[in-house]
């Protein structure tokens, strides 16, 4: 928002001299010496933890209105109110003031805010190339370093800060990274243009702004989160027509399994992550078939109810549940109970039926949703079985209609959401992500070097999978990564 204390609050200059030692990163409260979300006062520079952590920079500010208020001569009550307002947070230099209670996205007419942000910017790259320097010589790059699957922290890899329970959002994002290669393709091919880099404050303040059910800072839905963040991005896309493919030119260059559209209009959101499905429904009195086709953009599948026994530690663990067995199961013949009674327009009436679905088309990117939650009476239980998936080579050629090219019905796994806890407004989300045949380990702001090996011992919540793609010399490329 625009905010209209930076003239007062904003009186910091840029002398190296009056700011701590290190990198901005590592700086700590003053009061309570953490070094978890610090905020940097733009009036004194003084440097104080967030409100999530023990709420310093909030107290900070508080103090200096109960100071204002209290100087009852003070010819300029308001303009002493308004000072020590605005921060800036030492991380992500995304700037905040408590009057507002917002982000800030103006400038003072000088500047202020940027010149100090750069300045932030350039001691953290000062130091993180020192740090890098000093790590290379001791480790060259081929050496234990990058091959330590001990959670030893990466080099090249950057988390995402929590800005107050946003796991769920971080965890997403984080999964999406690993599918850029995927959005890069198709992007390629719309416009050339400057990537630009959000930082996850500024996302999540314009997320507040297009998608209400996601303000506050309450734990969220991650596959919830994502179906938001697809559908609106899609839809953004559809009325701006920047990345909508509009023209028939644009058209004829999309391969037909890229043509599973949503409301129309293809997008970039729609050629990597759209399939269809065919839902089958048969009365079973007069044999009257009905066919409904439906894009995708993931499939949601039920754990087998066989496999959501709770055992004791005593008791023989049973059979292990497979990804199969749930794609099994969403994809197997169905007779609807009483509550779901088919309208067969042939006998005119509600009948007992059975539903059966079909996938039509497959997506470039395959994303799996496994239904974790479920609600009994009052409550949304989680359903904590472990189901085993594969990493490469999953084969979705028999849940096809039609398998018309079996080699694009393989694909290898790109990425993990995790969810930590036993209910879906609590716990924790992280994610798994593989880039350049390495697996990394993405727990908000810290990032970890991992290997397969970790990766399927996880109890997944969302699967992205990816197409495997035919070389010219006959060969497949694959997108996972080996041990």
């Amino acid at each position: 928002m625009e905010c209209p204390h930076l003239m007062t609050s904003v009186f910091a200059a840029v002398e190296p001299a009056r700011f701590p030692s290190g990198s901005p990163s590592s700086w700590c409260c003053s009061v309570c010496r953490s070094n978890k979300s610090t905020w940097m006062c733009l009036t004194c520079l003084s440097v104080h933890c967030g409100r999530y952590v023990n709420g310093h920079a909030k107290k900070h500010f508080e103090d200096v209105q109960c100071v204002a208020t209290g100087q009852k001569r003070c010819e300029n009550l308001e303009k002493a109110r308004t000072q020590h307002s605005v921060c800036m947070d030492c991380s992500s230099y995304s700037t905040y003031c408590y009057r507002c209670d917002e982000f800030v996205v103006n400038d003072t007419k000088l500047g202020q805010v940027q010149k100090l942000r750069e300045h932030l910017q350039s001691l953290e790259n000062s130091n993180l190339n020192e740090r890098k320097r000093k790590l290379l010589e001791i480790s060259p790059l081929n050496s234990k370093l990058l091959k330590d699957d001990s959670g030893s922290p990466s080099l090249f890899a950057t988390g995402l800060r929590n800005l107050g329970n946003t796991c769920f959002m971080n965890a997403i994002l984080q999964s999406l990274s690993s599918l850029v290669e995927e959005f890069r393709k198709t992007l390629c091919s719309l416009w050339q243009g400057n990537q630009t880099a959000f930082s996850p404050d500024a996302l999540f303040y314009v997320i507040w702004k297009v998608m209400p059910n996601f303000r506050g800072y309450q734990q969220h839905d991650a596959h919830e989160f994502l179906r938001y963040l697809l559908d609106h991005l899609h839809r953004e896309l559809q009325g701006s027509n920047n990345g909508a493919f509009s023209t028939s030119a644009a058209q004829d260059r999309l391969s037909s399994d890229a043509k599973c559209c949503i409301n129309g209009t293809c997008t970039v959101v729609t050629s990597v992550f759209s399939g269809m499905l065919q839902n089958e429904v048969n009365c079973l009195i007069c044999g009257t078939e009905s066919r409904k086709f439906d894009p995708f953009l993931d499939l949601s599948l039920d754990i087998p109810s066989q496999f959501r026994i709770k055992r004791s530690k005593d008791q023989d663990p049973g059979p292990t549940c497979t990804l199969r067995d749930c794609l099994c199961s969403f994809t197997d013949l169905e007779e609807l109970d009483e509550t779901e009674l088919y309208m067969c327009h042939k006998c005119m009436k509600r009948q007992k039926s059975t539903k059966k679905f079909w996938i039509r088309k497959l997506p470039k990117v395959l994303c799996l949703h496994l239904k974790r939650f479920h609600w009994t009476a009052f409550l949304r239980n989680k359903v904590d079985t472990y189901v085993e998936f594969p990493v490469r080579g999953l084969d979705m050629s028999s849940y096809l209609l039609e398998p018309e090219n079996t080699e694009k019905c393989l694909y290898d796994l790109a990425a993990v959401v995790v969810h930590h806890g036993s209910g879906v407004g609590s716990g924790h989300y992280t994610a798994y992500g593989c880039h350049k045949e390495q697996w990394y380990h993405f727990n908000d702001s810290t990032v970890t070097l991992t290997n397969e090996a970790a990766v399927v011992k996880a109890k997944a919540y969302i699967l992205f999978y990816v197409q495997q793609i035919q070389t010219d010399s006959g060969s497949r490329e694959t997108k996972s990564c080996s041990d």
